[in-house]
């Protein structure tokens, strides 16, 4: 299930998001304070375009999914997402709920937001993360390399498109 991310929320937010798995595979690997996440949130959730969701796997908050440049006359939107791995993993949850997130965010996106198209960005090095992305659907666009942390890094832009998405499901019930 995916939620708005509220007030009470925050502090989990920021501890998921400065995991050194996490960090590891974002944009930008550096411990998020407490005073840069509050603004990061006051500012997203003011944020017309943009949505914080939290994602509860069987009742318990498992992680976040955030869904970027909304604009509903393109009905297109970026989205990214990262979990609690040290619960998951203590529940021994991550590769269900890792699955379950990834289903569930592009259902909202399609179904929810109804949007056409879904973008994001995944660093090349996240392998397991581009494997997944390819099963659902994701087609990656060319790489590009960007500076994290000083060092050159190649990123894939990925998207998903409704047809695409609708396609895929039906070729799914055929095959059932």
């Amino acid at each position: 299930m995916l939620r708005p991310a509220n007030d009470s929320d925050t502090d989990r937010i920021r501890q998921w998001r400065n995991h050194p798995q996490v960090r590891a595979v974002s944009m930008s690997t550096h411990e998020i304070t407490p005073a840069e996440h509050q603004a990061w949130f006051a500012t997203a959730r003011a944020d017309p375009s943009r949505q914080v969701l939290i994602y509860e796997y069987f009742g318990t908050s498992a992680g976040v999914v955030n869904f970027t440049d909304i604009n509903p006359a393109s009905r297109t939107a970026t989205w990214g997402f990262y979990l609690d791995v040290d619960g998951l993993e203590e529940r021994g949850e991550t590769l269900p709920a890792w699955m379950a997130v990834q289903r569930e965010a592009v259902a909202y996106a399609f179904d929810t937001l109804e949007l056409d198209t879904l973008a994001g960005e995944v660093l090349a090095h996240n392998t397991v993360v581009r494997r997944m992305n390819k099963r659902l659907g994701f087609a990656e666009g060319e790489p590009a390399t960007t500076v994290v942390n000083g060092a050159d890094v190649l990123v894939y832009p990925i998207r998903l498109t409704r047809a695409e998405h609708e396609a895929r499901a039906r070729a799914r019930k055929e095959s059932a």
